[in-house]
């Protein structure tokens, strides 16, 4: 879609510059997808040249601007990174929820798909699912914010206004742990409606994260001496997701996706834990 009151294509990446009817641009999918009828200047991001992935012994970091694509190459099974952190077994099918062509993931980002704020973000839930934190820069300074409390709701997230995503840090102790994966959608090529990541740590704990069937990330916890059972996990997600946060549009109603939150849930307990939470 054409953007008719752009005026102009700004290069950088500096907070300070931003201004009332600015737009960070990295991919820009959304934007020219949804369009806009206030907007006047893209900041292009790209024209930063931050590295897309970097890796040390605490983890891998992501640059906002690294695509689905460069993502995808980082998730593959056969591979050094993959060997090295176990954990990242989830990004390929976090990667495919997508359901989208090659163009998107040469163009779509990780830091914009968050930005974006959907229930059904698949990179909110991928790095959400594996403790995310994302560097924020403003004009003010740097902070940084866990990704699953960054997105507040449907479309809605914590970032002020100006404010970008510089960076998405997933640590090391989340990328070492056995990892599970589980998405529903009401059609094969649909968007999702159910999406779980849960993690078994090194230490023994236990760590669901439910997106897509509600509007921002819900996280459960478990210690390894207090693993839970199938109710202990069901009064869990009672307790933590009020009927109200299941997310309702056409690709789901929350009744449903309420159900199918329980079930895939138990499934992941069931894998991960096996007969310690029998």
């Amino acid at each position: 879609m054409d953007m008719n009151t752009i005026e102009a294509l700004v290069p950088t990446a500096d907070p300070a510059e931003w201004r009332e009817g600015d737009a960070w641009l990295a991919g820009g999918t959304v934007l020219f997808s949804y369009g806009s009828q206030t907007l006047k200047r893209l900041l292009d991001l790209t024209s930063a040249g931050w590295e897309p992935v970097e890796e040390d012994d605490g983890g891998l970091t992501f640059a906002a601007t690294c695509t689905i694509a460069r993502l995808w190459e980082v998730g593959d099974p056969a591979g050094a990174t993959v060997a090295r952190w176990p954990g990242l077994g989830v990004v390929r099918s976090c990667c495919d929820a997508f359901v989208a062509s090659f163009k998107i993931w040469n163009l779509s980002t990780i830091g914009g798909n968050i930005a974006t704020s959907l229930p059904a973000g698949p990179m909110t839930s991928l790095c959400a699912g594996l403790d995310g934190v994302a560097t924020l820069w403003s004009a003010r300074g740097t902070r940084q914010l866990p990704v699953a409390e960054l997105v507040t709701g449907d479309g809605r997230n914590a970032l002020a206004p100006g404010e970008l995503i510089r960076s998405i840090h997933l640590p090391a102790h989340a990328l070492l742990a056995r990892t599970a994966f589980r998405r529903l959608s009401l059609s094969n090529l649909g968007r999702s409606g159910v999406l779980l990541i849960a993690r078994r740590d090194q230490d023994g704990r236990f760590v669901l994260t439910v997106t897509a069937s509600t509007k921002r990330p819900v996280q459960l916890r478990f210690g390894a001496e207090a693993l839970p059972d199938h109710a202990v996990l069901a009064a869990a997600l009672d307790d933590a997701i009020p009927e109200t946060l299941y997310h309702d549009d056409i690709h789901g109603l929350p009744a449903w996706r309420r159900d199918m939150t329980y079930r895939l849930a138990e499934e992941l307990r069931a894998e991960l834990l096996g007969q310690e939470g029998a």
